[in-house]
């Protein structure tokens, strides 16, 4: 009877420990994403199950850099702190899109995110609005991209997996 306890104990002893060092947190670094932004975008796309008319319509889209000069038309506001960011969107187009990402501080992270929630607008485009936003973040790079549902969460999915 008492060596089944024993076992029993061994065993409990073996699963807690097991379970502490899975639950760990991550290694530091462990999930930023390195690389430049415009980079990074670009394989998002390369990666992203979108649709065939998304893809087509990805010939009138492009990629900069993010400046203080556009800032509020494509954030919201210039108040958000950030070291580096890129903006992809058509030129011309009546599709809703904007896809951002940006790298911040580390301990900013859930600021700017918030920030970019509160000065979301998904009507700014004249005659069309997007269905969805969504804003993640991994590490101290930060998506914001606002769109039609699939194309949203096709392109979060890409990052996620980037």
């Amino acid at each position: 009877m008492k060596t089944t306890k024993k076992m029993r104990l061994v065993t409990l002893c073996i699963a807690i420990i097991f379970v502490c060092s899975a639950c760990g947190g991550k290694k530091e670094g462990g999930d930023q994403l390195e690389g430049n932004l415009g980079d990074i975008m670009s394989g998002l796309y390369e990666n992203a199950d979108l649709s065939e008319d998304f893809r087509e319509g990805m010939a009138s889209f492009e990629t900069y850099e993010l400046t203080e000069d556009i800032e509020i038309s494509i954030l919201g506001t210039d108040e958000i702190e950030y070291t580096e960011g890129v903006v992809s969107m058509p030129r011309m187009s009546s599709v809703a899109y904007q896809c951002v990402l940006l790298r911040v501080d580390e301990d900013q992270v859930d600021t700017v995110k918030q920030q970019l929630k509160d000065n979301a607008d998904l009507n700014k485009w004249v005659c069309v609005s997007a269905e969805t936003m969504l804003i993640e973040s991994r590490g101290n790079v930060i998506l914001s991209v606002m769109g039609e549902n699939d194309t949203v969460y096709a392109m979060s999915e890409a990052f996620q997996k980037y």
